[in-house]
């Protein structure tokens, strides 16, 4: 038997379509039978002794979260999500763990802040007790906090944690020890609790770079805590995994494992996360801009610029931008993803460095955007790029559609130039 394959490309209802013709020799009766034409670009005509079989072409690979969506009756629980990308990555499995754990962590967050009014659970934990920031701690920051280190640390996969509320990271001991590093914010946007406004948890995934078990620095309990910090301090390209759960008038977790960017919503009455949006793309541009305008006048001339162009029209699209800013990193951010625009928390004169913190807001935040396809920048470099000092360290932060942080970056850029020639303007002067 002699196979041999021809495409009729010209013809448009085979197109990707592969024909393949085997050629059969039968001794009792002619090969007439088998005969067919078959003409080539319209120029190559003969008979031959083939047979001719259609094949359709191998389907390309579609996302997971993609192909669930679109494939099934019923609603793909988050749960079966991570099973499917398990099963096509190998070496993801116990990220399936980790996942669950979180997701549990954040069905409980949620449940407590949507019954803080009747439980007493609303203000201050201890008046006059600050964090590590010299923030007043809300009640549920404290509880939050208590519930994700418990769903992480029984979840068997993590090596190092590292939160908001925590002066350092903690180290999980070694019956509980994974692989895993996860840094987190509890409950983004706590001051905004007691007026029943959007609040969000906010967490990054990163795979352990050294070893930090307990019974590895028994006699130096400085050195276990100097190598549990490196953990931590890895910049946010290396980040494995990140996502939110915002809390508002549905739960919503969104997710990414490097693979896209998907939002699946709490259906409370099954008590599962629900698959609603897959692989969700940021608009190229939009007409929104979110900043905390009462801090204007302490901003560099740079975002002054930008901002004013934004409500003037004068900007490359010529139209007047809407203000929109809930004082919740998680609930602007998201809406920023959906429907496009421009978020940012810029360096002022009293946080000179910027306020928002690297390791587990900017970074996270940024993975997510980018994996929708939108871009994060402190105004000079990428977010992503940046390696942390500290991990309580601050930074400004502005993200969003990709054409709208290109031209924050032209504007921004412009100003720096002329502060910097002004600067050198000055220094020849005194001379």
């Amino acid at each position: 038997m002699d196979d041999k394959t021809l495409r009729f490309s010209s013809l448009d209802h085979m197109k990707d379509v592969q024909v393949y013709f085997i050629q059969v020799w039968i001794s009792i009766k002619p090969t007439i039978s088998l005969q067919r034409r078959v003409s080539r670009n319209n120029h190559c005509k003969r008979y031959l002794p083939y047979k001719m079989i259609a094949v359709q072409p191998q389907p390309k690979k579609t996302p997971v979260a993609e192909y669930l969506q679109t494939s099934q009756d019923t609603p793909t629980s988050l749960t079966r999500y991570l099973l499917e990308v398990a099963k096509q990555n190998k070496d993801m499995g116990d990220m399936v763990a980790l996942i669950n754990g979180i997701q549990f962590a954040c069905k409980k967050i949620a449940s407590l802040v949507g019954k803080a009014g009747v439980t007493d659970l609303m203000g201050i934990y201890q008046q006059g007790i600050v964090n590590v920031h010299g923030e007043e701690q809300k009640k549920l920051d404290v509880l939050s906090n208590e519930v994700l280190k418990n769903a992480l640390k029984y979840s068997g996969k993590m090596a190092v944690i590292a939160s908001e509320e925590e002066d350092v990271p903690i180290m999980v001991e070694e019956s509980y020890s994974g692989n895993y590093v996860v840094v987190f914010d509890p409950l983004d946007g706590s001051s905004n609790l007691d007026a029943g406004l959007p609040t969000g948890t906010i967490f990054g995934v990163f795979q352990q770079q050294f070893s930090c078990l307990i019974h590895d620095y028994e006699e130096s309990i400085d050195n276990m805590e100097l190598a549990c910090l490196q953990n931590t301090l890895q910049p946010g390209r290396r980040l494995i995994a990140a996502g939110y759960c915002i809390y508002s008038s549905s739960t919503m977790l969104v997710l990414s494992l490097g693979n896209g960017l998907h939002c699946f919503t709490l259906d409370t009455e099954v008590g599962e996360f629900v698959l609603t949006r897959a692989n969700i793309q940021i608009p190229q541009r939009g007409n929104i801009y979110s900043f905390n305008e009462s801090n204007f006048y302490q901003w560099d001339k740079g975002v002054q610029d930008y901002i004013e162009r934004l409500k003037k029209g004068n900007n490359q699209t010529n139209c007047r931008y809407s203000a929109r800013y809930v004082g919740s990193m998680v609930a602007d951010v998201h809406r920023t993803i959906l429907y496009g625009g421009i978020f940012g928390y810029p360096a002022d004169k009293k946080n000179v460095s910027g306020k928002l913190r690297l390791v587990y807001e900017c970074a996270p935040m940024a993975y997510l955007v980018e994996q929708a396809g939108g871009k994060a920048t402190t105004g000079i470099e990428n977010i992503l790029d940046l390696t942390p000092k500290d991990i309580h360290e601050r930074k400004p932060l502005i993200l969003g559609s990709p054409a709208d942080i290109e031209e924050f970056l032209q504007v921004y850029g412009m100003s720096r130039v002329d502060r910097e020639d002004m600067h050198m303007w000055d220094n020849l002067s005194s001379l």
